[in-house]
């Protein structure tokens, strides 16, 4: 069965904070209704905790970071789910049902194995 990503676009908040337990509470509902296809997925710290990677001139070349996100966005990378779908008719369908759908965005795309 193919797997997808489900990446969470969100309010940049600190998941882990009591003012987001409601929500979180949403999730974990999320979490039990879907298991039969979640394969893996976490909530992600706020983009403030990021560190951003390059290397300049490619491989071997000097590393560099940043910290932060790439980018100042409304809505953050917030999280991730690992789906087993049959088709992205049913990942859609199984994502429209997640509350970043609902507060956010949720984008969704076929994993090439490694």
């Amino acid at each position: 069965m193919p797997t997808y990503i489900a990446l969470t676009y969100t309010a940049d908040v600190d998941w882990s904070s009591p003012e987001q337990a409601d929500e979180m509470a949403e999730y974990r509902e999320f979490g039990a209704a879907a298991r039969a296809v979640i394969r893996g997925g976490s909530a992600l710290y706020p983009t403030a905790t990021a560190t951003t990677v390059r290397v300049s001139g490619g491989k071997g070349g000097d590393v560099l970071t940043t910290d932060g996100p790439y980018a100042e966005t409304k809505e953050a990378l917030t999280g991730f789910y690992l789906l087993e779908c049959a088709d992205l008719d049913e990942a859609v369908a199984t994502v429209a049902q997640m509350p970043a759908a609902w507060n956010g965005a949720v984008e969704v795309r076929p994993i090439i194995p490694l």
